[in-house]
């Protein structure tokens, strides 16, 4: 999902559980009508209904285009024209990966960005691209595992903060 399509996902997850519009809305705290305004593209979702109706629903693409539409496009895009069967989005995931370490033996890391060449430059955009790709795949292998095994969306990256946070990694 990307910038305007949170209504979509919304839509999805609300088919997908069988709720009705007056169901959401009470879900979040507002009146069916607006839910279903949100949904025909006539109100834009606000951020407290997107963070509302993501906890609620607790479901990774209803996240992931909530992340989506609050960073303007600065986040993995939802995939809603491929398989998002759980083989094949792990083989898509394996993929990426390898492209990015293969890409990685090429890249000049070491040099700083005043040291690159213009061949350097390209290598190291191919690596960022990868890199992107990547997240984009590992992005919806992590909502592909929470979907499918009814693991929570919230509750995984909840429990990775805390491990990071463990580690030191944050404060």
């Amino acid at each position: 999902m990307s910038i305007g399509h949170f209504p979509g996902a919304l839509e999805e997850v609300m088919k997908r559980t069988g709720d009705t519009l007056a169901k959401a809305g009470q879900a979040v705290h507002m009146d069916g009508s607006q839910i279903g305004k949100v949904i025909k593209g006539t109100r834009n979702p606000s951020k407290e209904l997107m963070r509302s109706a993501a906890e609620h629903y607790d479901d990774g693409q209803l996240y992931i285009a909530a992340a989506g539409e609050v960073t303007g496009g600065a986040f993995a895009p939802w995939l809603d024209n491929v398989d998002l069967h759980r083989a094949s989005v792990l083989f898509k995931t394996v993929e990426e990966m390898k492209e990015v370490l293969e890409l990685t033996s090429e890249a000049p890391i070491s040099k700083t960005v005043d040291q690159l060449t213009e061949a350097d430059r390209i290598i190291m955009k191919r690596l960022l691209m990868e890199t992107v790709e990547a997240i984009t795949a590992l992005t919806h292998f992590a909502a592909v595992l929470c979907k499918e095994y009814s693991f929570s969306w919230f509750g995984t990256w909840k429990e990775h903060r805390a491990d990071l946070k463990a580690k030191k990694y944050m404060k």
